[in-house]
């Protein structure tokens, strides 16, 4: 893992690059008016930043391995990486720096070590006895490239297979080569004129260690004996070979081709298969050899005391299958069972219940690692069901296309979310515990509940908890369900403007509190949950449709005027509700044939049944305009306490009274100004509307030049259906749109006739206007132009008052400036404490009130929480704005400018979170140049500016954000959730936290070989290898053919190598290896190494004795 040194930043210095001129000075104000002095508690040694975990599914997973002692599973990754799984909650990511392929993994069973050959190569032994895998050896092929890798149980010899047909062996203590080779021509001879091809299999007869099986892909076996350096047998099929697999009794091996046949050879018939089958091939009448089918890619032979043997294969299939999905083969007798699988395998291994290879296998499960999941199979039970998966591998069950965090939420909210989620459980897994469950815990210091929500392609929202660096699913909810589903691909609704996926979340606003829900949807959708625990049948589902314009013509229109279909007055003016039975969807083609008053997708009209959990109180739907579709939503907030939802585009804004079911705002960004438009802005279409003005939100766009439409990156340039955004499809790095450019935000001529979209909004109760002198309910609306204007709420009495009496919506006329679009704001209290926007606690709705509750409601009044309570009318407050440039802390209600901060010149930021930090409030931002910064509040002072990733992809900048007490994540790959910290005292406190891999076990006694094999000869045969391949009988092997290069894993690696086979020479070698290392290095660890030893101790005392008499060979 990477440790970043955090350049400390004192005040009034500048902040490296990505922050070039700070004024950071509280502005000069008339001597009566100055700011009060707030005692800042946040230094920069509160700060540093490290990656914590990474959760979710391996990314283009390649490769497989299992310690059967550990219970470890190993995967290895396309570019590199390595994630290795133990009990649920015990997980691990490392990275090779090369970012190299992972062609194949080998444990040192038992003994804490695990071999990855990669793609470039190299071959690298990791220690895992240490919380954070580190790598001891590399050892990099500089001729030859490698292709097969085999490592014997309980041998310290690895076999590597090449491309040319050789096998080198590596001794993995010291990680060098032997000078013993088995060349390609030695080992074939003269049973075949030409190159046998490259090696694809290497084992040991596992009852005679001196039998070496070596199969060439040409179709050529080799048993090679090692003492005598030449081949016993050899055994030729005219196919392809793409695996081997012994019987344990080292009698008999089976053979996958490319034809999809497998042939069983006994080991003294080289002249030819004792079987041949082809396990999905069509048999022939007339005795024919069946047709080909497509190639067997691996067969496992595992072999059962009481029963027939297991053969398992992967691929195999007839060519006739088309569209057949991926199949695992299981033939166990007479019967063959086919498992169908959702993608296609990459991999798999059958966990048995031996690790001697020359026993009975006792095969009980198969793990299945697919291209985008990984599936437990249960070989012990009939009809072989599937465990249930307990790690977090389903992130990717349909693309990510939003996520948030809340760290520190209420305690009671997971519980909640979990009961519910518990009834969405599939049925038909497996019985059993699930098997692969090594490793320990780590000890979680962190005690806070959090919670992060993805948001899907396919509309889905998933509830996951992320306390204590773990994550697991809590519940899923599926927002499609509340629309008509179009029937064929025919029948595609006239109003459908996104080529796939029309329920993708783009935006999530929820409040922890009160438990409402509201997402934002591709299709300009929005819909308000509620959270019950009771099922309800929702006869009619409540819709209101709104129709945002954008239009600048010389219209002059009373703002109170209505629009059809829906009222939308603007203040002062009755809102009517929605009568909840009627669907209004109204004219669809304006009068010359555009399509016009259309939603783009269509709400069932039939009851709906709502589990218990997040149920719709309320679905909005912008219409199309005059031919032009509704622009996507890119601004979304809800208010509990307030009972109103806003949501914002390129066209406007628009506020909705969920309670009541009303529209209670509806204007153009421009609108929104007042005469007090900064801007000259020009009408788009020169033509008068052909509509009769009925307010601005009725007039009809004309004819539009499509480059003229908003400019957002979601908006199909030349057609007038929307994509999905290419950052929300899977698998796609959008290199050209780098976001290293330069983003102007200077209004040039060209910005002035780009629409201004609404970028931020934020219910608060704070002064409105400088002549406040005390705080209200209002919304504060963000604008891509850098604009933030302020809306006054006035909200009726609360209880039944509050659903009769109208809530008065009112621009105030305040505006502020900032540069750049404008990302997040937030509240601070005189005393520099965050005031949160006022919230209803959650209560049950779908069950009747008491009486006493009734009351209580009439009286209940929206509040705010902020911490302190006893505000009074003189005390002043301060709105925090960040903008993609800079940050700006206004004095409240006097409107002056306390601080400012110019976060970034060159590039721009993606994210700005308010955050709190030990007792303490800051402001976070990540830039597209891939800086992370952390400022104070209130006054803006640098506290980090760390470079921590360059952003490559608009995944990226979707889905980063930050929380409270120091956490962030990103998606790291369409499949993976990157977790980091930016708290020091996080960092420190991980290690406690993470699970350990390596734990120690008894290895199993090795089988009986039982009296009359002990007498007659027979059973396994041992080997010295280190008499064979040792550099006294071997000699050296050839300096060019590979070099060696020492790991970073340093001495944390003598640490780990406490017992085993490997132990006591690994410790003596890198002893010596480590003693160069600077003596401050070695003072630093040697404490954190010996307690870790200690526990090792005991361990080793016991194998010690065990062990005391027996060569190394006899273990």
């Amino acid at each position: 893992m990477r440790k970043f040194n955090i350049r400390k930043v004192l005040d009034g210095l500048t902040a490296g690059s990505s922050s070039a001129s700070q004024q950071q000075q509280p502005q000069q104000h008339p001597s009566g008016n100055r700011e009060p002095e707030i005692q800042e508690t946040l230094q920069s040694e509160h700060f540093q930043l490290c990656k914590t975990v990474r959760h979710g599914f391996p990314y283009q997973p390649s490769a497989l391995a299992f310690d059967p002692v550990q219970k470890i599973l190993a995967v290895g990754t396309q570019t590199g990486a390595l994630r290795l799984f133990g009990r649920p909650g015990v997980e691990c990511y490392c990275q090779h720096d090369s970012g190299a392929a992972v062609i194949q993994l080998q444990f040192l069973i038992n003994e804490g070590a695990l071999v990855s050959a990669l793609a470039d190569d190299t071959l690298h032994l990791w220690n895992l006895r240490q919380k954070r895998p580190a790598i001891l050896h590399s050892l990099k092929f500089c001729r030859e490239r490698v292709t097969f890798c085999h490592l014997p149980f309980q041998s310290k010899w690895l076999y590597v297979g090449t491309e040319r047909g050789n096998i080198h062996i590596v001794n993995v203590e010291s990680f060098t080569l032997s000078g013993y080779v088995i060349m390609w021509n030695k080992a074939i001879e003269l049973s075949s004129k030409s190159h046998p091809g490259p090696v694809v299999h290497i084992s040991d007869n596992p009852m005679d260690e001196g039998k070496l099986l070596i199969g060439f892909e040409s179709g050529t076996v080799v048993l090679w004996d090692l003492k005598s350096k030449k081949a016993d047998y050899r055994y030729t099929y005219d196919e392809a070979i793409h695996s081997v697999a012994w019987h344990h009794e080292g009698k008999q091996f089976i053979c996958s081709h490319s034809d999809g046949t497998l042939t069983i050879w006994n080991v003294r018939s080289p002249a030819k298969p004792v079987q041949t089958i082809t396990p999905h091939g069509k048999q022939l009448k007339d005795g024919k050899k069946p047709e080909p089918c497509k190639p067997i890619l691996k067969v496992e032979f595992k072999t059962t005391r009481s029963g027939e043997p297991f053969i398992i294969l992967s691929g195999g299939l007839s060519y006739d299958t088309v569209g057949r999905r991926p199949c695992l083969t299981v033939m166990h007798g007479k019967s063959t069972a086919v498992l169908e699988m959702d993608y296609s395998i990459v991999d798999f291994l059958t966990l048995c219940e031996t690790p001697y290879p020359n026993d009975f296998q006792e095969p009980y499960a198969v793990v299945v690692l697919l291209e985008k999941d990984l599936v437990l199979i249960d070989l012990a039970q009939n009809g072989y069901p599937i465990f249930e998966n307990p790690y977090p591998l389903s992130i990717h069950e349909s693309p990510v296309t939003c996520c948030e965090y809340f760290a520190d939420c209420p305690v009671d909210l997971i519980p909640a979310l979990y009961s519910v989620g518990a009834r969405q459980k599939r049925q038909g897994y497996s019985k059993k515990e699930w098997p692969i469950n090594g490793g320990n815990w780590g000890l979680g210091a962190q005690s806070y509940p959090e919670i992060i929500i993805t948001g899907h392609a396919d509309g889905s929202v998933k509830f996951w908890d992320a306390s204590a660096i773990t994550l697991q699913v809590l519940y899923k909810l599926k927002t499609a369900k509340v629309f008509e589903k179009s029937r064929s691909k025919d029948d595609k609704p006239n109003t459908d403007i996104v080529d796939e996926d029309p329920y993708a979340i783009q935006i999530i606003s929820w409040c922890p509190e009160s438990r409402m829900l509201c997402i934002a949807g591709v299709s300009a959708h929005v819909i308000i949950y509620r959270f019950s625990k009771q099922e309800v049948i929702t006869e009619v589902i409540p819709m209101l449709e709104v129709r945002l314009l954008y239009e600048i013509n010389d219209v002059e229109s009373p703002e109170g005027e209505q629009a059809p279909p829906l009222p939308t007055p603007v203040g002062g003016a009755n809102p009517q509700p929605i009568p909840p039975q009627s669907h209004p969807s109204t004219s669809s083609s304006s009068s010359d044939g555009l399509r016009d008053n259309v939603p783009c997708l269509k709400v069932k009209n039939s009851p709906l049944k709502q589990s218990p959990g997040y149920q719709t109180e309320l679905v909005i739907q912008l219409v199309w305009v005059g031919g032009e579709p509704p622009q996507q939503i890119t601004s979304l907030a809800v208010n509990s306490s307030y009972g109103l939802v806003v949501f914002g585009n390129c066209n406007g804004i628009a506020m909705v009274d969920y309670l009541q079911k009303a529209v209670l705002l509806n204007l153009g960004t421009i609108e929104l100004y007042g005469s007090n438009d900064p801007y000259r802005r020009e009408p788009r279409s020169p033509r008068k509307s052909r509509q009769p003005s009925g307010g601005l939100c009725d007039i009809s766009e004309g004819t539009v030049v499509p480059e003229d439409r908003c400019k957002s990156p979601t908006s199909a340039k030349m057609s007038r259906k929307l994509s999905l955004p290419t950052d929300l499809k899977p698998d796609l790095d959008v290199k050209d749109n780098s976001f290293s450019r330069s983003r102007s935000s200077s209004v040039t001529s060209i910005d002035k006739e780009t629409r201004e979209a609404i970028s931020a909004l934020h219910f608060c109760e704070t002064f409105t206007r400088k002549a406040d002198s005390s705080p209200s309910p209002c919304l504060w609306v963000g604008t891509t132009l850098g604009t933030v204007l302020v809306i006054a709420l006035n909200l009726p009495p609360g209880g039944e008052q509050r659903l009769l009496q109208p809530v008065i919506v009112s621009p105030s006329g305040t505006i502020l400036r900032l540069k750049g679009a404008i990302l997040r704001m937030a509240f601070l209290d005189t005393t520099g404490c965050l005031v949160p926007p006022a919230y209803e606690s959650w209560r049950e709705h779908n069950v009747p009130e008491e009486k006493d509750e009734k009351e209580k409601s009439k009286k209940r009044r929206p509040v705010s929480v902020s911490p302190s309570s006893s505000q009074e009318i003189s005390e002043n407050q301060y709105a925090v704005i960040c903008s993609e440039k800079q940050a700006k802390v206004i004095s409240l209600p006097t409107q002056n400018c306390a601080y400012k901060q110019n976060i970034t010149e060159t590039s721009f930021v993606l994210r700005g979170d308010i955050v709190a930090l030990s007792n303490s409030v800051c402001l976070a931002c990540f830039c597209a140049n891939g800086h992370i910064m952390a400022f104070s509040l209130p006054s803006l002072r640098p506290l980090l500016d760390v470079y921590y990733l360059p952003l490559t992809n608009m995944r990226i900048a979707r889905t980063f954000c930050f929380t409270n007490n120091g956490q962030a994540l990103y998606l790291v790959s369409p499949t993976e959730i990157q977790r980091l910290t930016y708290s020091q005292e996080t960092c420190e406190n991980l290690q406690e936290m993470l699970g350990e891999l390596f734990t120690p076990v008894e290895t199993p006694e090795a089988p009986n070989r039982g009296f009359f094999k002990g007498l007659f000869g027979g059973g396994a045969q041992s080997l010295d290898r280190e008499e064979l391949f040792g550099e006294s009988s071997s000699g050296k092997a050839s300096r060019s053919l590979a070099q060696h290069i020492p790991g970073p894993g340093g001495i944390e690696g003598v640490k780990g190598a406490a017992s085993g086979v490997v132990g006591e020479l690994a410790r003596a070698r890198l002893a010596l290896d480590e003693r160069g290392q600077k003596l401050g290095d070695l003072e630093e660890r040697t404490a954190a190494m010996l307690s870790s030893a200690d526990s090792f101790s005991k361990h080793a005392h016991e194998m010690m004795l065990k062990y005391k008499d027996k060569k190394w060979y006899q273990f």
